[in-house]
Order: structure tokens, then sequence, then C-alpha cells
């Protein structure tokens, strides 16, 4: 259990790192690898080839020497006296003297002929690799691949490289292998030319690994720079479509609330002008009726005096109903302002509120917008005029003021007024008509706000003509 949640957590941490960071560790650890293995190889291969050919220039220039000293080796089991001191002096002086440390002369056998250790003329060896590849007419060689029983043998001094060759002897009429010619040759400067190959061999595969590997690293480097640059837009973008996604759904869950509170204040609306037509108009066309069937009017026995007054008052009290009416109306018909620009709609309203009441309204314009959509100018009108209306009718239109200020694109309304003020929790006409411009004002995406000081009422709207513009 452990180590498969080792393993899970190994791997979870693994596929945390970026693409380029997995690349150089198991890029690198490949290229080292691969490295090692190329140079381990080409070396092997140089060192060979290096080891032959120097090997057959060396056996070369020593049977040209030695060769001539030798018997007919096809009919020679022993070499004679006068033969092996020949090859003691020409193996112990001159150029030969001074590279060969060890030499002996095998025949097909494994019978030693001439050793410069005369402990080994005439006995017989098994034959091993190196023998028996000469004995089948190719050169054998190595360098340094002495064993105990070998160095021994040779007497190798410590350090010293040594490069082991064995020779066919080949009879000259018939190429027929008739010996083996096995020497030891001081090999100081073949060591030191090896060394070289080696080392520059594995600089240039070195180099080359490194610079293919570096170009490696940076097309991936670049490419996953590029794919975390995709992947982070794409992170980014996922969020800005989760948080619109939130939006949408507060602002479909507020749309549906508002529906249903607009449905509610409809009816309320609805019930107050009903209501106003009852209590107002209706009653006053009531008492015309009643007055209209009265004997006073009816009796042919009335003095026309008395009959003139009385129809007088029905005509009043029926002018007073049609009054009201057309109060009535003339705050649910909009005046044309599709065309109008904010402030003509501003000074609209207040004047119409100036004829209804006769109270005084100051208004403050700072400049408009360039363009308002016609559901922002009726939201505007009918903002004015219900703040209006309340602060006239709980204010008794006091110090009334209208301040219209301009922000970019965003448009601030305030209506205010100096009466007592009011909570619109304990006046139901009044947060009727508040929460209906609350409504309207935020389905337009604007915010509304009241405001209470002693003394007075403040009613602030706020809208975005860029929004606006869009509904």
């Amino acid at each position: 259990m452990r180590i498969l949640v080792f393993r899970s957590d190994l791997i979870s941490r693994w596929n945390s790192q970026s693409l380029a960071r997995q690349f150089l560790l198991i890029g690198g650890t490949v290229s080292v690898a691969a490295m090692v293995m190329v140079g381990a190889f080409v070396t092997s291969l140089i060192e060979d080839a290096v080891t032959r050919n120097s090997a057959a220039a060396t056996a070369l220039y020593v049977d040209s020497v030695i060769a001539p000293l030798l018997p007919d080796m096809q009919t020679t089991n022993t070499l004679d006296d006068t033969v092996a001191r020949a090859l003691d002096e020409t193996l112990g002086q001159g150029a030969l003297g001074g590279r060969v440390v060890a030499f002996r002369l095998w025949r097909s056998d494994g019978t030693v002929l001439y050793s410069n250790d005369k402990s080994m003329v005439g006995k017989t060896f098994p034959l091993n690799d190196e023998l028996k590849t000469a004995l089948a007419g190719k050169m054998a060689a190595q360098f340094n691949h002495l064993d105990d029983a070998e160095e021994e043998k040779v007497g190798r001094l410590s350090g010293t490289p040594l490069l082991e060759i064995y020779n066919p002897v080949l009879q000259p009429w018939s190429g027929q292998v008739v010996a083996v010619s096995e020497f030891y040759e001081v090999a100081n400067d073949f060591e030191h030319s090896l060394n070289q190959a080696r080392l520059r061999t594995w600089m240039a595969v070195g180099a080359f690994t490194l610079t293919f590997f570096a170009i490696l690293s940076a097309i991936v480097l670049r490419g996953s720079h590029t794919i975390e640059n995709q992947r982070h837009a794409l992170r980014q973008r996922i969020n800005d479509l989760s948080a619109l996604l939130a939006q949408n759904q507060a602002l479909r869950e507020r749309v549906q609330r508002a529906s249903q509170r607009a449905a509610a204040l409809n009816e309320s609306y609805l019930r107050r002008i009903g209501a106003d037509l009852h209590d107002g108009p209706a009653q006053l066309i009531a008492y015309a009726s009643l007055r209209l069937d009265s004997n006073t009017v009816t009796s042919r026995s009335t003095p026309k005096a008395i009959r003139e007054r009385e129809i007088a008052s029905i005509k009043a009290s029926l002018d007073e109903a049609m009054h009201e009416i057309r109060t009535i109306c003339s705050g649910l018909v909009l005046p044309q302002i599709e065309a109008a620009s904010l402030s003509d709609i501003l000074e609209r309203s207040v004047r119409a509120h100036q004829q209804r009441t006769g109270a005084p309204v100051e208004l403050s314009i700072s400049g408009g917008p360039d363009r308002l959509s016609p559901s922002g100018k009726i939201c505007v009108y009918r903002f004015v005029q219900e703040a209006l209306n309340n602060g006239y009718r709980h204010g008794g239109g006091v110090g009334q003021r209208v301040v219209q200020r301009v922000e970019g694109t965003r448009v601030s309304i305030e209506v205010a007024d100096g009466g007592p003020g009011f909570d619109p929790d304990d006046i139901g006409s009044a947060s009727l008509g508040l929460a209906g411009l609350r409504e309207r004002i935020e389905s337009l995406g604007g915010t509304f706000e009241i405001g209470f000081s002693a003394p007075g009422t403040v009613l602030s709207m706020t809208l975005n003509t860029a929004e606006t513009e869009q509904i």
C-alpha cells in the first residue's frame, strides 16, 4: 500500500513539472548515457585501429630485421647456437634493443624455439587466442592487456606501457605460416598518441552531444514557454468565463426576482389607480348623479333660482371629477421624450411638477451625455416625477431641488427637499412608488439610493449610458 501511495505521489510530482523541466531531466540523462556509450564505442574502435596499425608497422620492421637470420622454419625444430647468438645480438643492440623488452619465437605446436629468457627455450605451452590468430595468418596485438603471468615472464617495469604483438612468420616461396614471433614493444609514444586520440574523440563526442542537446533544449524550451503562455491564457479565459457564468446566473436570478416583484408592483399600482379613481372622481360623479335625481332638480315646483344653484353645484362636482381624472392621466401618460436631450427631460419634468403643484423647484444641470437610450430617458423622467411628488406630498414641497452630474459615462441625478423626511416602510404609497423606481433603475444596471437628513430627504440614481444603450 505504501509503495502504491509513493508511486502515485511520485507520478503526481512528475506530472506537475513543466515540459521543459521534464525534457531537461530525461533528455539530459539519455544524452549523457548516449554520449558515454557512443564515446566508449568510438574510442574502442579508434584504439583497436591505432593499435593494429602501429603493431603492423612495428611487426613489419621487426620481421625485416629478424627474418634474414632465421633458417628454414618448416624443417627446423630447434635453432642452433649461431642463430640464437645472432638473435641475441640483434635484439639486444641497436634500435630493437631499446624498443623490444621481450621476444619469443613459437612453433605451431606451442614449442618455444627462441626466447631472450633462456629458461623458456624448448618448452611447450598451450596455445592462447593470440597465438592461434597468428598461426592462422593474421597479426594480433594488444596494448597493456598483460596478465600477471605474462608480466612476470616479460619482466615488465612498473608503469611502463607495452604493446604486445603476435606476428606470423611466413615461408618466403610458399607464404605458409611456419612460426609466430611474439615480442613486447615499449610504447611510450604510442600511449601518448592513443591518449590524444581518446581525448579528441571524447571531446568531439561531448561537443556534438552538448550541441545537439542544447539545440533540442532551445526548441523544447521555446515550445514549453509557448504552451505555458497558452495554458495561462486558457486558464485566464476559463476563470473569466466562470466569472461571467456566475454573473449571468446572478443576473438571471436577479431578473427573475425583479419580474416577480414587478408583477406584484403592477398589481399594487393598479390597485392604487383604482383607489384614486374610486376615492376621487368616482365619489364626485356619484354625488353629481345623486343630486341629479333629487327632487330639487326633477320637481317643477322648485324655484328657478334654487334649481340653477343646484345645477351649478352638480356642474362644479363634475368639473372637479374631470380635473382629478386629468391629473391622474397626466401622471400616467409620458410626453414626447424620445428625441429630447437629458436637460430637456429634466426641464419638462420640473416644469410639469411646478404647473401641477405650484411649488418652486431649483434645477442644476452640469451638461449631459452625448447619447441616452429611450429606456434611460423614461427612467430619468419617472424618477424625477416620482421623487418630486413624494417630496411635495410628504415634505410640503419645501426646498425642492434637482441636481444632475456627469462622470465619464455615468449620469447621476439627485432630488432633495427640506421637509421633515419620511420612512418608506411606514408610508404605503411612497413605498410603492420608491420600490417601483428601484426596480426600474436596477433593471437598467443603475443604482438607487435613499438618504435621510435633518431636515429633508435625498433620492439619488446613477445610470451608465454605455450599458443602457445595449438594453
